[in-house]
């Protein structure tokens, strides 16, 4: 299973930052690997795009999507945060510069 997330996330990545990208995810825990995909599922799903172009803009788009999972607003663990900065610096190193994100 590991190995079907890795390469499913470097797929997602630019072909330029393909390596830099596996290198990232080789350091991830399956856990942290399937929080990325979910993120990434969603954006996919998801119909509506507007564009996420600056490290702010992502990390928002990142809060977004944690509070639609949690089904409420309030404070994550500190798993679920160390999750979410993980993810931001995956989009960031893997050069994904646009997201599909429903605005709350």
């Amino acid at each position: 299973m590991r190995e079907t997330l890795v390469a499913a996330l470097v797929s997602c990545a630019h072909s330029s930052l393909q390596s830099r990208s596996r290198r990232f995810l080789a350091g991830l825990s399956r856990d942290e690997m399937q929080f990325i995909a979910e993120f990434l599922g969603c954006c996919i799903l998801e119909s509506a795009r507007w564009p996420v172009c600056s490290r702010a803009q992502l990390a928002e788009a990142i809060s977004e999507f944690q509070r639609a999972r949690r089904g409420f607003r309030g404070s994550c663990s500190e798993d679920q945060e160390h999750k979410m900065i993980l993810l931001l610096e995956y989009l960031c190193c893997s050069g994904i510069e646009r997201v599909s994100m429903a605005r709350a």
